[in-house]
């Protein structure tokens, strides 16, 4: 394991920020604007500081001062246009390791910034250290990430109209809003004061100490304290004209929500006290800061983000008391709130490859809290769902590693090759992965629960938290804040301490490599010996598999009683003999034990007479992750659905039955469905079960369609079975499944493959008597199931003679489901139900109906509920019809109108849906030749993940993944071949074919090493130009592969076949290059415009010529860092060599073309003072 010795945290940065000022002394809704200053303390840790690093994304500076003095500085952000635009590049692969490298370019963990600030040389004489203070003005206008305007577009005042804003982003995004060191692992304190309308509130972090009104009443300032060290992701704001409400049991804690929505905030938050009592119980630790604020905004970018001492929440979480099914989700997001206030917020972590510890813990006490409050029955289905989920996304996309290591080695330094994304640093990650990310970490912690017991785990965090505690109250001087960064090393060491178990191999097994155990099991019983022969495989050698060697669990329920093996798995094909205790005695009437001690009766007759066994389980306690597909006889599995009383256990037989279509079958799913005492989400499961039972059954089904005796039964009236009871739903099991019968019964089909006529009257009929006026609940997610029901219940239609369908030419069953769609939808526009659920299903009603022929297939509708102004909800259910649509119809100009909104939709959360849908959904995929694959739509893709998704990490993942997904990992396919198909690569003196058109193994870690790049597509018919040097870096040798060159290090050809001569170009102003040319002309094209570029002097106080204007294709890096003033000799020494080499003249036959290429990309680069359109802006008085 590549872990360092605990030692005390090592900043990358040659300071220290202790305290840091963020003053917004103008926040303009109309013009979306910000105005601002920030001032940090700063410390440095080496004698002679000379420049600061810092992040900032799309602020636009004004003035540094540093201690008083104006500083020169460079801002440069690598990551606005990641491979130049003139790049010819289309593959994946090579935008990968180019947005890898520009990511890590300014990567805050490592010590890097967008902005880069020359400490004025009169503070670096001095040897004492001495702090300095860095002021900071900014504004932004209009930002894309980091803040989010709200404006509704309605009369009145902003106050009145509900204007507000809030800060939001995917992982460290704090730099969009205001410059900082955007690291989780540099903590400070912070003072943060807000100057807003009279009439809004602003809310931050910290304790609010006063509000100041100016003079004239118009304005007041806001002036919030954090004590606590805190890092800058952690920091954010909301300004709004909230309504205040101070929780009636913990008076330090205050909700805030947008005018009018107060009484769904106070029955909202009415259970929150108990979440904290829940916490501070557990982890016998208080709260550790002084107030906690909950704020709910319209549009967030997630339901749920954490910030120190506050939360920001989507306002669509707010309920009233009469709304059954929202009320466990709200209460579910709460709670991982406020974990994340103890892990997440207060304690922070060291490095990006310690994530998965603070998101482990934070959602392993989540579990904890949803057992306490759902019950085990719930939390037990939780963990099956999420390892059910983790299963199937490793099994499909490879492994999830929980603690990438990269120790530069240059096989290792892509530990996950599978995947077509880095895993280096959290803005390169898929959101998928993200979420499947913090998945594992949480049942990985749950395996170290089981290992050491739930008591040792609550004394590690109890360990953890208070010695961040101690450390927080102490002063920067003590040096003790590094105790509040929590690393997996220090994790460790702290179970190894606490529990004095060595859980090292389950770390090495889960933690420190990825993939998920596939096992298949089956068994014969041995009569002669009584004994089980229990044969168990295991299959890894398929993508996201791993071999499993270590004991695993077998429960199994004999005729005596329930017994647990502990068997150890050793060899791939493994037999195990389990000794059975009970011998076969169907005929003695005898009451059966089970696991709980419960003893109960059992109709024996379906049992094998010679078999002790009633069922197995492998791994019951889910104490691997795994993937478990066992085979047992029907029987079997009946009684284990009866009789066990595991949760897990009857998911999983209920599963195994769909295989097993039998009257027996049949007969146990419905005595599931009677019984009151089971778990309402069985109940559930069992209607799907038991409808695909009664399909494959339908020619032998006998009696009324499956559920429908059960339902008249339970729901309805005793004198008139057809005529549902008005509805009461204050028995919530029997709600869920009241729900849940109609929508699986409408998926009956009879011989004919059609839905039964007494099954959709029935349904019709539920939705005719439906009668809500003496319940005290709402039935508005009733209703939205009842319409999917009649969804269910269509069937393709038959066509005579190509007809065209109109209304009048309708079947009439489907025109009776038209027609109460249409009733709904028309209903909804007078009485909206709470978040549009009947809009919702009626959307994928009308596509269905689209999709199986009975109606024109026609996007308009959609459209108009897609449009920005709806819902977030029905806008999501109209854009998915959308994309069912634009694939089902090859539809170019839809598939246009998608990627629009993309690029210009207001609502973040939409554009991440959007393309999260065609992700699942895509019009075409790699493997598909389609009409819609081509050249344009290629390069809008590239463009928008290039540049146009520049202010949203998460956006731009998705837009990797739906490239991906259309195009794969090498050249579209519809994209005409470069003319030049060979790559020279003159280092290794050998020729192959250009990986952008055939894929070769490692291309990815080609990428990575600046030493290996030769030039792409040199072509073997220009003899002439045989020799064009190659460009590569000399590496120190000490230094890592990868690392960005020095300032000053030499650009050094490698060799010259034809000429024999060498040439040695210096450029003091590049960090970092990665060349990669389509053809000769450029690369010519290339040499000459540098040689121009450094011969013409710059102007002080004017941006010289920006040197990547010039690249073709190289991925975004730093700007030039200062030459230092120890490098100063070999400066002089480049110019003499600069003289030199001017001299020498490319004569080639594409002379000419490559000066008007030259002469087209100067007139193209008007260069533009702003952080958003320029890749990198000066300071005037950085000439000096």
């Amino acid at each position: 394991m590549n872990r360092k010795k605990d030692k005390a945290f090592e900043s990358p940065r040659p300071f220290k920020l202790t305290h840091q000022v963020v003053c917004i002394n103008n926040i303009n809704f109309q013009r979306k604007s910000v105005i601002g200053f920030v001032e940090l303390t700063i410390f440095p840790t080496v004698v002679n500081l000379n420049r600061i690093k810092l992040n900032s994304k799309q602020c636009r500076i004004y003035r540094v001062r540093v201690n008083e003095l104006e500083a020169p500085f460079i801002y440069n952000d690598p990551t606005l246009e990641v491979c130049h635009h003139e790049s010819k590049q289309r593959n994946l692969n090579y935008f990968s390791s180019a947005y890898t490298a520009a990511v890590s370019a300014v990567d805050p963990d490592a010590g890097h910034g967008e902005l880069v600030i020359k400490v004025p040389s009169e503070l670096w004489k001095q040897d004492d250290l001495k702090v300095l203070k860095v002021y900071i003005e900014f504004s932004l206008d209009q930002p894309k990430g980091g803040l989010h305007f709200v404006v509704p577009d309605v009369e009145g005042s902003m106050a009145e109209r509900g204007a507000h804003v809030f800060s939001f982003g995917y992982q460290n995004s704090t730099r969009f809003w205001f410059p900082c060191v955007d690291s989780y692992s540099e903590l400070c304190t912070w003072k943060l004061e807000f100057t807003v309308d009279a009439s809004m509130v602003a809310v931050s972090c910290g304790d609010l100490v006063e509000t100041i009104y100016t003079p004239d009443m118009r304005k007041k300032t806001f002036h919030y304290v954090l004590p606590i060290p805190t890092a800058a992701p952690n920091i954010s704001l909301s300004v709004g004209p909230f309504e205040i409400l101070v929780d009636p049991y913990m008076h330090e804690v205050t909700h805030f929500c947008l005018p009018q929505l107060l009484p769904l905030l106070k029955h909202s938050m009415s259970y929150l006290h108990e979440i904290f009592e829940f916490y501070e119980e557990i982890l016998t630790c208080r709260y550790p800061y002084a107030c906690f604020k909950t704020v709910f905004v319209d549009e967030a970018y997630v339901q749920v983000s954490s910030y120190a001492s506050m939360s920001i929440f989507s306002t669509n979480l707010l309920h009233s008391a009469m709304i059954i099914d929202q009320t466990p989700l709200t209460r579910r997001c709460l709670a991982q709130a406020l974990a994340q206030q103890f892990f997440g917020c207060f304690i922070s972590r060291m490095s990006w490859a310690d994530e998965w510890v603070l998101k482990g813990i934070s959602g392993y006490i989540y579990g904890l809290y949803l057992k306490k409050t759902f019950g085990v029955n719930e939390y037990r289905h939780w963990i099956k769902e999420e390892l059910d989920k983790i299963v199937e996304y490793e099994l499909k996309m490879g492994g999830v590693l929980l603690h990438p290591t990269f120790s530069g080695v240059k096989e290792k330094d892509n530990p996950t090759p599978h995947l077509h994304f880095s895993i280096k640093h959290p803005h390169t990650l898929s959101w998928e992965y993200y979420k499947m990310f913090q998945c594992k970490a949480h049942l990985v912690m749950r395996l170290i629960e089981n290992r050491i017991s739930m008591e040792f785990m609550l004394q590690v965090f109890n360990k953890l938290l208070s010695l961040a505690s101690t450390a927080s109250s102490q002063k920067y001087q003590s040096h003790m804040w590094s105790q509040m960064l929590l690393s997996t090393h220090a994790f460790l060491k702290s179970i190894s301490n606490v529990s004095g178990k060595d859980i090292g191999p389950l770390i090495k097994q889960w933690v420190d490599q990825s993939a998920v155990v596939k096992f298949f099991g089956s068994f014969a019983f041995n009569r002669k010996r009584n004994v089980l022969e229990l044969e168990i495989r295991q299959d890894y050698t398929s993508s996201g598999t791993q071999k499993y060697v270590g004991p695993i669990k077998v429960t199994v329920q004999e005729l005596d009683g329930s017994f647990n093996h502990t068997l150890q798995i050793e060899e791939n094909s493994l037999k195990h003999d389990i000794p059975c205790h009970s011998k076969s005695r169907r005929n003695k009437k005898k009451k059966i034990p089970l696991m709980n001690g419960e003893e109960v009766d059992m109709d024996l007759s379906a049992m094998d007479a010679d078999s002790p066994l009633l069922w197995i389980r492998i791994d019951p306690d889910m104490s691997i992750l795994r993937k478990v597909e066992f085979e047992q006889a029907d029987f079997m599995w009946q009684y284990q659905l009866r009789y066990e009383r595991d949760v897990v256990a009857q998911e999983e037989s209920i599963s195994a039955l769909e295989k097993f279509p039998t009257p027996a079958s049949r007969l146990a799913l419905t005595d599931i469905l009677e019984q009151e005492q089971c778990f309402y989400k069985v109940r559930m499961q069992a209607c799907f079960c038991l409808a695909k039972i009664a399909n494959a059954m339908v020619s032998t089904w006998q009696g009324p369609p499956a559920m429908k005796s059960l339902f008249t039964r339970m729901f309805c009236c005793k004198s008139c079975p057809n005529i549902v009871k008005t509805n009461n739903f204050l028995s919530f099991q029997s709600y869920f499944l009241q729900k849940t019968m109609p929508v699986a019964m409408a998926l009956l089909r009879d011989v004919q493959n059609l839905c039964p006529k007494d099954v959709l009257n029935f349904i019709l009929d539920l939705i005719k008597y439906n009668d809500n006026r003496k319940n005290k609940f709402s039935d508005n997610f009733y209703r939205a199931e009842l319409i999917e029901a009649l969804t269910n219940s269509l069937t393709p239609a038959i066509s005579i003679n190509n007809e065209v369908r109109t209304v009048d030419n309708l079947n009439a069953d489907v025109r009776l489901i038209l027609e109460e769609i249409t009733r709904f939808l028309n209903m909804e526009k007078l009485l909206p139900s709470f978040r549009n659920t009947i809009t919702v299903s009626c959307l994928s009603a009308i596509r269905q109906l689209q999709k199986n022929g009975h109606i024109p297939s026609d996007a308009s509708l959609f459209k108009s509920y897609a449009e920005y102004g709806h819902f977030v909800d029905v806008r999501v259910a109209a854009l998915e019809a959308l994309v069912d649509y634009t694939r089902v119809e090859r539809s170019s100009a839809d598939l246009q109108w998608l990627l629009n909104m993309v690029q210009n939709d207001p609502a973040h959360y939409v554009r991440h849906k959007i393309l999260g849908m065609l992700c699942k959904n895509p019009p075409f995929n790699k493997a598909t030749d389609s009409a819609l694959c081509n050249e344009a739509l290629v390069d809008q893709l590239w463009k928008l993940m290039n540049s146009g998704t520049s202010h949203d990490w998460r956006l731009r993942c998705d837009a990797v993944n739906l490239y991906y997904t259309l195009f794969g990992l090498t050249r579209p396919s519809c994209l005409p071949l470069p003319e030049l198909g060979l790559v020279l690569n003159l280092k290794e003196k050998k020729a192959v074919l250009n990986p952008t058109i055939k894929p070769e193994l490692g291309v990815s870690s080609v990428m990575d090493t600046p030493a290996s790049i030769g030039i792409h597509g040199v072509g073997m018919s220009y003899s002439s130009v045989s020799g064009v040097p190659s460009m590569g870096l000399k590496r120190k040798a000490e230094t890592p592969l990868g690392s960005p060159p020095e300032p000053g290090q030499v650009l050094q050809q490698q060799e010259e076949d034809a000429r024999g001569g060498r040439y040695k170009i210096r450029f003091n102003t590049m960090e970092d290059e990665d060349i990669d040319m389509e053809t000769v002309h450029d690369s010519q094209a290339f040499i000459h415009h540098h040689l121009n570029l450094l011969e013409r002097p710059s102007t002080p106080g004017k941006e010289p010529p920006s040197v990547e204007q010039s690249m073709l294709s190289m991925p975004a890096t730093p700007v030039p860092s200062f030459p230092k003033e120890t490098t100063s000799s070999s400066s002089k020494h480049g110019h003499k060599k600069k003289k030199k080499k001017h001299k020498h003249k490319h004569k080639h036959k594409h002379k000419h073309e490559s000066k008007e290429k030259d002469r087209e990309r100067d007139n193209s680069h008007a260069y533009s003072n702003s952080p958003a359109s320029g890749r990198s802006l000066r300071s005037p008085s950085l000439s000096d």
